[in-house]
Formats: structure tokens, sequence, C-alpha cells
């Protein structure tokens, strides 16, 4: 091999792996894909790195199967539908920039060139367990990216929403957790400073709760959840399900088959927005607070749109 591999492309060189080398009788563990990885492609990473690419690689709907023995890969050749669902995912999202692919110029595309570095320092940055140094940005109205503020953020998680990569760390500036637009981040750097351990802050003590961090949905809000109750026409629990997962508890309203009543644990600010959002069709009950400051809204909507 003539040089080294930035470990950026570990992920691809350890499908590749998987393919050259695997199968239901020669599982690899995760120390044969770390000696492939440095003999072939000159790539050293930690163990959790590669647990980590796994992981990745299944969520991308690679079909790798694990057992005490090791993982291999069980399914090789993609089926017409899968390759048609790939190039739509790749032509749909609002990563990738409008230059890469000239036929979807007219779609919503980052502009931001830098997104895929951020990546990467976002990984080593996690790998490392440093803090990042960056710059956030949100839009102006020349509908430009303008610096919003600096930020040292210790990261602990990319999380793919909503066609969207956000940065999930604790901010020295805001003093708690944040979710940044991985699109809205300059200036990126990885720092000598170690990361806060997330288990030292309020409500981490045992590390990420996924329930926790799928209630900060559907906006990204980073304030305290609640148990939320409402009352919902039948006809959008799709939408219901669609935003906030299977997580929530739907029952009969009654007599009416036309409602339901939902509970679930969702962001108070991100809750608000949503349902605004579906106004027409749902009701929220419970808390209060929540109630009064949906109230509040319409009403300052109706002024203004009574003027």
């Amino acid at each position: 091999m003539d040089s080294l591999e930035p470990k950026k492309l570990a992920l691809i060189r350890i499908w590749q792996i998987f393919h050259h080398y695997s199968d239901c009788n020669h599982p690899l563990t995760q120390d044969d894909i770390s000696r492939y990885l440095e003999k072939e492609y000159g790539i050293s990473i930690e163990r959790k790195a590669i647990s980590r690419n796994i992981s990745l690689l299944k969520e991308a709907g690679i079909e790798i199967e694990t057992q005490k023995a090791g993982s291999y890969l069980a399914q090789r050749d993609f089926e017409d539908s899968e390759l048609r669902l790939l190039i739509d995912g790749i032509l749909s999202s609002r990563h990738i920039t409008a230059k890469h692919i000239y036929s979807v110029d007219e779609w919503s595309k980052t502009d931001n060139q830098a997104l895929f570095y951020n990546i990467e320092m976002v990984d080593m940055a996690i790998e490392q367990n440093r803090q990042l140094h960056y710059e956030y940005n949100k839009y102006g109205i020349d509908k430009k990216l303008h610096r919003s503020s600096h930020q040292y953020v210790s990261p602990y998680q990319m999380i793919l929403h909503n066609q969207r990569y956000y940065l999930m760390g604790y901010s020295e500036y805001w003093k708690n957790m944040i979710y940044h637009r991985m699109d809205h981040i300059t200036g990126i750097t990885v720092t000598d400073k170690p990361a806060v351990d997330i288990r030292s802050l309020p409500g981490y003590e045992n590390g990420v709760d996924y329930k926790v961090l799928s209630s900060s949905m559907p906006y990204m809000f980073s304030d305290k959840p609640v148990r939320v109750i409402m009352l919902a026409e039948r006809m959008i629990i799709d939408q219901i399900l669609d935003w906030f997962g299977r997580d929530v508890r739907i029952t009969r309203c009654g007599e009416d088959e036309s409602k339901v009543q939902v509970v679930l644990q969702a962001s108070p600010n991100a809750m608000k927005l949503w349902a605004l959002q579906y106004i027409q069709y749902v009701e929220v009950l419970k808390p209060e607070s929540l109630r009064a400051a949906i109230r509040e809204l319409l009403e300052e909507g109706k002024e203004r749109y009574s003027k």
C-alpha cells in the first residue's frame, strides 16, 4: 500500500472487509476487522469505533448478522427496489449540495460545503473524547448563513432527523445540552480540552437515554420533556406515529369513533409548534401550562390576522 487512508473511510472499508472475507461459516471478530483495516488500508481505530461503524451499517440496511463467534454479511446483492430507495434517498437528502446533483438544483439543499468535513471532525472528537470549537451560523434575510455565536461543545451523538443532521452536545456557551444543525457549523476544530462527561450532567446520569432523546422531537429542542395528553382526529394517527414514533399511547375516546386520546413525552417548545401546525386536528389537554401557551399564541395570531 502506497499511503495511509483517512479514518473517515473506515465505514466503507469495514463493509468491504465484510463483503470479501465473511459469510455464515466465517464470521469476523472486531479484532479480525481491526487487523484487516490496518493491513490492507493502514487505518487504525479503536474497538468502539469499529462497533459504532458496524451499527451504522446495520442502520443503513446492510444485513450483518452478529453471533458470539463474530459478525458476517448475510445478504450481498441489492434488489432493484433497494437500489431505487438508495438512489432516491441520496437525491432527496438535504445534505447533498446542489452542485453535486445538477438535476435537483431546485430542491432544498445545504449551502455549507463543509458538511462532510464537519461529520469527520465530530466523529474524531467523540472518539478522542475532546471538545469541539466552531462557529454556529443562522440564515439572514439574504438567505445566506451568518455567524451567530462561537461554541465550545462536548459532542455525544450525531442524529439524523427529518433529513437533517444534528450534533447533540453540551455547550459551554449555553451551559446546557444543544442540538446544532451540522450544516450550520463552520470553522470546526478538535481542541485539546477534554469533553465533559455526559454522566455529570443533570438528567444524563446514565448516559444518553434514547427515549428522552426522542422526546426532543419533532423540532430538536433541548428543554426538559413533559407528559402531554391531547385529543386528535383518528385520521392523523399516521402523522402522529411519523413524528413521534411508536412510543406513544393511543386509546379510543369514548363513543366518538372519529377521535383518539394520545399520551406522549415531548419537549414543550417542540410540542407547541407541532400543535399549531396541526391545530385543526388536535387539542392539547395537559399540561395546562402548555395548553395556556398555545391558547396565548392563537389569540396573538387571531389579533394579527384581524387587522
